[in-house]
Parts: structure tokens; sequence; C-alpha cells
């Protein structure tokens, strides 16, 4: 599972994904690719799921880029836990994503075999994208 191998802070504030991307927001290693339609959080669990179907469904031709890694802790209380006793303990990782932003790229393979890959992929992430590809690729 993807995650940060140390952080400077243990828990972090939730903020907001008002806006659009600044980063990451053109294709920049592929010909083909996955872009947020809007704002969210993906878990690390959906990227690694995302990968996985990708891999899959080609065989492992062409090349793969993830332009997303999960750096942001999220937390949760126990269960049955009255409220008050501070901020509970970080259970699963997330990348916040803005609407926008290149999630996945694809290179090596045909636009059809692309496109598939990434239908199926977009169905293991909780926001919509959009499929992309690079100007001037048949």
């Amino acid at each position: 599972m993807l995650m940060p191998k140390r952080v400077k802070h243990r828990k972090r504030q939730r903020g907001n994904l008002k806006g659009k991307a600044t980063a990451s927001i053109r294709l920049d290693f592929g010909d083909f690719g996955l872009r947020a339609v809007e704002s969210g959080w993906i878990s690390a669990h959906q990227i690694e799921a995302m990968r996985v179907t990708v891999a899959h469904y080609l065989k492992r031709a062409g090349k793969l880029w993830i332009r997303v890694f999960p750096d942001k802790p999220v937390t949760q209380k126990p269960a049955e836990t009255r409220m008050g006793k501070g901020k509970g303990e970080p259970v699963s990782w997330v990348a916040p994503c803005r609407k926008g932003r290149i999630i996945i790229e694809l290179e090596g393979v045909t636009e059809e075999e692309a496109r598939e890959a990434l239908r199926r992929a977009s169905s293991k992430l909780s926001i919509k994208t959009r499929f992309i590809k690079r100007e001037g690729v048949m």
C-alpha cells in the first residue's frame, strides 16, 4: 500500500478542495491519461486497485505513470467513543485531488486499449474522470 516513509506531523487538518488544480494539469509523460472532473480524496487502496486493473488489462504492455501520491493521513476515533478526548488515530492515507488534475498516464499502447484500460481504472475511483490524449497522437 502506498504511504509516505515518514512525515513531519502525524495528524493533519482536512483542508478544502475548492477551485481547480494548478499542478499536474497536462500530460507530461504519456500519450493518454485520466483527468479528474471533480474534486475529492483518492485513497491509497483505490490507487492500488487502479494500478492492478490497468496492469492486468494491458498484460504489462506499455508504460504507466501514477501522478498522485497519498500523503495525507485520515484519522478516525474508535467505535462507541464519547465526544471529546482529542483527535483520533491515523487509519489510512489519501491523495487530495482537485478538479483538472491528471491522475494516471499511459504510453506505448493503442488508443482503444488505453481507453478501455483507463475506463476500467476510473471505475475504481470515487471521483468522476475523463479520458484525455496528447495532441497529435493518432
